[in-house]
């Protein structure tokens, strides 16, 4: 999985699978190169035995606040913020608003800032419904899910079996294309997604994440709740020597060398420079194998890549996800 079940023990954060982000992508479109595409998925379909109760539709939590945080400046804070919440699912339909804050309104948890749009219509039969917001386009709805991943073979020391255990799953998917100028003057952006519940007037953060394949990997049971709760810019204090000692002792890595790949996802925000080619690590396009990259970098370079391909449902235009799956 790549964010998927990132609850303590492999469940969803909340028991609840709407609450589950599961990845992110940022990547230039390719007719382009003045915008960024942003993409947040979740709630996915798929589930590891035994499914956790309870489970959910195709719909987005209308309690949650889905968000994508981006840092202009390097400090792992959020100067430009993209906020989505979503209305009930009744009779098969659902809207969403979106936001768009800068500056320290940025990193205020709710939905804050300039609406850019209400009444999103929520898409559940494969079509695009694209709204136009001045110069941003976005869609929601259920896509498939493009990330790929031998789940068996990684359970049974590594002989991968060639097998694609998220083939014929779907997520709910949030995309974005961006004017670059809406990020700032700079050429280096650092973003990471959140789901945060409101419960009881209170907004609680449930997940989140920025590189792919992290949570889920490398923090123990009884610790991803608490990493979904806390913020990129406490990442370094509270993770660099817990995940130094793990490469240490379960990757081989030297000391020095596991402090230094621990600072490669550490803070946990997806690094995209627009004056280089997009792909992991520098931002992540649909067709990274990033679950092979993750095991890479936790056995120093050991574990070879499962030969899975990329899901062939990928569309060439926005919002470049396949349809879902039946």
């Amino acid at each position: 999985m790549s964010n998927h079940f990132s609850a303590d023990n492999l469940k969803f954060p909340g028991n609840d699978r709407r609450l589950d982000f599961t990845d992110l992508f940022v990547f230039a479109p390719p007719d382009n190169p003045e915008k960024t595409v942003l993409i947040i998925d979740s709630n996915p379909t798929s589930a590891p035995p035994p499914i956790p109760a309870p489970t959910t539709g195709p719909e987005f939590h209308p309690d949650a606040v889905y968000r994508i945080n981006i840092d202009t400046d390097g400090d792992a804070h959020a100067d430009v913020a993209f906020t989505f919440t979503f209305t009930e699912f009744r009779n098969g339909t659902q809207t969403g608003r979106a936001w768009y804050a800068t500056g320290p309104t940025a990193r205020e948890p709710g939905p804050v800032g300039e609406e850019l749009a209400d009444g999103i219509p929520v898409s559940f039969d494969g079509s695009v419904r694209n709204v136009q917001c001045g110069d941003i386009r976005l869609t929601a709805g259920l896509r498939s899910d493009p990330f790929f991943a031998d789940v068996e073979g990684a359970l049974h020391g590594f002989q991968w079996t060639g097998h694609d255990d998220f083939a014929a799953n779907n997520v709910d998917s949030i995309a974005l294309e961006v004017p670059n100028d809406m990020f700032g003057t700079g050429l280096q952006i650092g973003v990471w997604a959140t789901i945060s519940l409101r419960r009881n007037g209170v907004l609680e953060q449930m997940d989140r994440g920025g590189n792919p394949t992290i949570n889920p990997f490398i923090n123990p049971d009884g610790e991803k709740n608490l990493y979904n709760s806390r913020q990129p810019a406490d990442d370094v204090a509270n993770y660099l020597g817990p995940w130094s000692k793990i490469l240490e002792t379960n990757g081989g890595y030297l000391p020095e060398q596991a402090k230094a790949a621990a600072l490669q996802v550490l803070p946990d925000i997806l690094h995209y420079d627009r004056t280089k080619s997009p792909g992991y690590p520098n931002g992540r396009v649909l067709t990274d194998d990033v679950y092979s990259m993750r095991f890479a970098w936790l056995s120093n370079g050991k574990i070879p890549p499962s030969g899975l391909k990329p899901h062939d449902d990928l569309l060439p235009v926005f919002p470049y996800l396949g349809p879902p799956n039946p």
